[in-house]
């Protein structure tokens, strides 16, 4: 089930994704009653995906990512693949919907995209036993870990070099019924494409980055677990259009602009 969040006449809500391109008409939005994070109702009212405004399919309280995990990227990049997982935060404020701009941050010359699957947090949940994870996964979406590589270098925290306004697209839906284990990620940047890989490919898994984080912290209901890059990453200018693709998700699909 694709479940999106989207806005049309002002008003919020969210819909089942009926169809696709290839349906007559194209695909449709079945609004729900309530939010996804519930036992929730299909009005049965339809409106055509073209005619409402696609949101970042969650508004989490935090988004928990992880570092480093995709061997060959480590080795890009020059550095090992660490003992342990390297998490950091990215705030709700970085968070951006797909089709909304990449606002290229006045305090570096360097941007990089960094294509990832997106883990949605279903339930409140804390020292998750590894049996029990995939009881508190909603489902799961396209990120792209918008990063100032150039900061990141220079201030060691990655703060604010993954955390700036506009750095964490999230999109374009949430797919609940999905087996993340060998999933293909594509980056494009201005229809070439620039990283390929598979989520078979991760240090390690979404089993053990859940129990690791939930070690130390509380999930929500909407928070977002990011689980790390393939190989690939390189430079964003103003003008470009990225676009993420997970096999049996989607494409999110972003432009870079100049901050205003």
């Amino acid at each position: 089930m694709r479940i999106a969040r989207f806005s049309i006449d002002g008003n919020v809500a969210f819909g089942v994704v009926e169809g696709d391109a290839s349906t007559e008409g194209g695909p449709v939005l079945d609004i729900i009653k309530g939010h996804p994070f519930a036992e929730f109702e299909r009005s049965g009212q339809k409106i055509p995906l073209s005619k409402v405004r696609l949101l970042p399919p969650v508004l989490p309280n935090k988004v928990v990512a992880i570092g480093r995990n995709y061997a060959e990227h480590v080795a890009e990049l020059g550095n090992e693949v660490p003992d342990a997982p390297v998490a950091f935060f990215k705030p709700s404020t970085a968070v951006i919907g797909p089709g909304d701009p990449i606002a290229y941050p006045s305090f570096s010359s360097e941007v990089h995209h960094e294509a990832e699957l997106a883990v949605i947090i279903g339930r409140m949940c804390r020292e998750v036993p590894r049996e029990r994870v995939k009881d508190v996964i909603l489902g799961y979406t396209c990120a792209n870990d918008i990063t100032a590589r150039d900061v990141q270098e220079r201030e060691k925290q990655w703060a604010r070099a993954k955390g700036f306004d506009t750095s964490c697209p999230l999109g374009p839906w949430v797919e609940t019924e999905l087996d993340p284990s060998d999933l293909g990620i594509m980056c494009t940047v201005n229809g070439q494409q620039r990283q390929l890989g598979r989520t078979s490919d991760m240090v390690r898994s979404i089993e053990d980055l859940i129990v690791h984080i939930t070690e130390a912290m509380t999930l929500l209901p909407g928070d977002v677990v990011l689980t790390g890059t393939p190989a690939g990453v390189g430079p964003l200018n103003v003008g470009d259009e990225v676009a993420v693709t997970i096999e049996g998700i989607g494409t999110l699909t972003n432009k870079v602009i100049k901050r205003g």
